[in-house]
């Protein structure tokens, strides 16, 4: 039996894939579910259509987020923190600090997007890597200094 993939199916395949697949399968189970439909002329069609949409969203996407990036790369974030004795930092630098300070600046950047090895726990420049999708990474320069 010839199907049409309707979502991503473990060991089977990727959404709009055409497969084929035992009959009892495809009918009792892929087609049951809603995981697949039956691969006729006109499902044919219509899928190859779904798949340029996908592609040409994918790649205004991709132009977005490349232009973002390079507005992003290079981007200095001083962020000012109190100091205690023998100018330790109060408090952690974390990833989510980070991603408020870059929302202040007119960044939409999520804090799991930052990537920080550690919590910065002193004052001083520090290099971040931001991760951005479709494999992009910019990196930003992190100073902390002390707060008057």
């Amino acid at each position: 039996m010839k199907i049409i993939l309707l979502q991503d199916v473990d060991k089977i395949g990727k959404k709009y894939e055409v497969k084929n697949v035992a009959d009892g399968y495809g009918r009792n189970f892929l087609l049951a579910k809603g995981l697949a439909k039956i691969a006729d002329e006109e499902s044919l069609k219509l899928i190859e259509k779904q798949k340029e949409e996908l592609r040409v969203k994918a790649e205004e996407e991709l132009g977005k987020i490349q232009q973002f990036a390079s507005t992003l790369d290079g981007f200095e974030l001083t962020i000012p923190f109190k100091l205690g004795d023998k100018d330790q930092l109060f408090e952690s630098v974390t990833s989510q600090k980070v991603a408020e300070k870059l929302k202040e600046q007119g960044f939409d950047i999520k804090k799991t997007q930052i990537i920080l090895p550690e919590p910065i726990k002193e004052m001083g420049e520090f290099p971040v890597k931001i991760q951005l999708g479709h494999n992009l990474e910019v990196e930003i320069k992190l100073i902390i200094i002390e707060e008057k």
